[in-house]
């Protein structure tokens, strides 16, 4: 099984160097995400409080929304790049970054036209909001996209110096946002400013998505690409269906009060999806220079993750009311009863990156999409059962069980495909 095309293999650097090289690398994707990570936490308690539950909860739906198409964009743009053009020469990253860059804008093009569309024949509440996201989405995308590229090519510092610049950008946004006060506002002062940055990531890199190439890069990644959309949109689309169903169910309030309670693990969520931006490239590397080493990697991975995510979850459970109001507003009661279950939640879900991230590197693309399948079903049957039996609590610890049994399977398939990749590379050895 191969996972990259570039040959020949390299050979490693020494211990010391690696891991020097390595903790640099995590390093600046542990900035980079609190960068972004701040962004997202100030946004989504500057909205709490400004407008309070309901209109939280519209402004969630659009958020769930982009998060659905990122992960499209990430399966056919970012996600093959990062797998098989991770520490290559230059000349072929920078090639592959003007294909995979100019994909994520014709994705952003094309699905942004259809949520403007939408939006405009919703009307109400949710009609602007998506129709500001629909305009947006290009330069959403787009910043992602360099966001990932430049974790390919081993420089988190020009990541996190972008997402720097989306936030400073962010901050006047927010503050003309704010005198709106509305929902479609806010998702217009968030968008703009994410687009500074993608302008600014077209500087920094010296590369002009190549929008033409978009056809050419997704022949060449099917065999990976179409695998990770599937996968990614089963993610994030089951995280929609959960927040529609929820809000059917329960009310917007529910799925403001569930966004509120992932706001207060933001601290610890940052850090993962830090560690996120850099394990798959990190766990290409150490399959080519010392793939025995891939399996107790990942290990170590999910459950550091895991055990952060409890650790952080009983920190909020003495958190006293008073700061909770100041943080959340109106939106903290609620929000505060789902603690323990967002922290299970959490847990389970570092606990299966580690296996995803080593399911990626080998290439595995129909074990990794078979996991996420699973997972995703249950991540809806959980949260829309739970919702049906005890409302916005039952909903959040039917999420809780079905991650943390979903992190069994990912396991299972990395250690089936570490088997399979170990009896390939081992020759038939004949006794007569």
């Amino acid at each position: 099984m191969t996972t990259e095309k570039e040959t020949p293999q390299p050979t490693a650097p020494p211990a010391g160097s690696a891991k020097r090289a390595l903790v640099g690398r995590l390093s600046w994707g542990l900035a980079d995400q609190a960068a972004s990570s701040i962004s997202n936490f100030a946004v989504g308690i500057y909205v709490a409080r400004s407008l309070g539950v309901t209109a939280f909860g519209v402004f969630s739906l659009a958020w769930v929304t982009y998060g659905v198409v990122l992960n499209v964009s990430r399966g056919l743009a970012t996600d093959p790049l990062v797998v098989r053009f991770s520490g290559v020469p230059e000349a072929s990253w920078r090639a592959a970054v003007a294909r995979s860059t100019g994909t994520a804008l014709v994705v952003g093009t094309a699905i942004g036209a259809v949520s403007l569309v939408v939006g405009l024949a919703l009307g109400g509440r949710l009609g602007p909001a998506f129709v500001c996201l629909g305009v947006l989405l290009p330069g959403l995308l787009l910043q992602d996209a360099w966001r990932f590229s430049f974790f390919a090519a081993g420089n988190g510092r020009k990541a996190f110096v972008n997402d720097v610049v989306w936030c400073v950008a962010l901050v006047p946004a927010m503050v003309a946002a704010a005198h709106a006060g509305t929902v479609a506002a806010f998702v217009l002062a968030w968008g703009a400013s994410a687009a500074v940055a993608a302008a600014y990531g077209c500087l920094q890199s010296g590369i002009r998505p190549r929008l033409t190439e978009a056809r050419g890069w997704l022949g060449e990644q099917r065999d990976l690409g179409y695998r990770y959309l599937v996968e990614n949109v089963s993610l994030s689309g089951a995280s929609q269906l959960r927040a529609y169903g929820l809000g059917a169910i329960a009310g917007i309030g529910a799925v403001g009060a569930v966004r509120g309670a992932e706001l207060l693990m933001g601290p610890f969520l940052a850090v993962l999806m830090g560690l996120s931006l850099v394990t798959v490239p990190e766990a290409a590397r150490v399959l080519r220079q010392a793939p025995q080493r891939l399996g107790t990697f990942c290990l170590l991975l999910g459950g550091g993750q895991a055990i952060a995510a409890l650790l952080w979850g009983g920190s909020l459970l003495l958190l006293p009311d008073r700061l909770g109001e100041l943080a959340l507003g109106s939106v903290w009661p609620s929000a505060s009863q789902l603690i323990v279950a967002i922290t299970f939640s959490v847990a389970g879900a570092g606990l299966g990156t580690g296996a995803a991230a080593g399911l990626r590197a080998l290439g595995a693309a129909r074990r990794s999409l078979r996991s996420q399948l699973f997972a995703s079903v249950c991540y809806v049957g959980g949260g829309l059962g739970g919702a049906a039996l005890a409302g916005t609590v039952g909903s959040a610890w039917g999420v809780a069980a079905a991650t943390v049994g979903s992190s069994a399977v990912w396991w299972l398939h990395l250690r089936s495909a570490l088997r399979e990749r170990h009896s390939n590379s081992v020759p038939e050895v004949r006794t007569s």
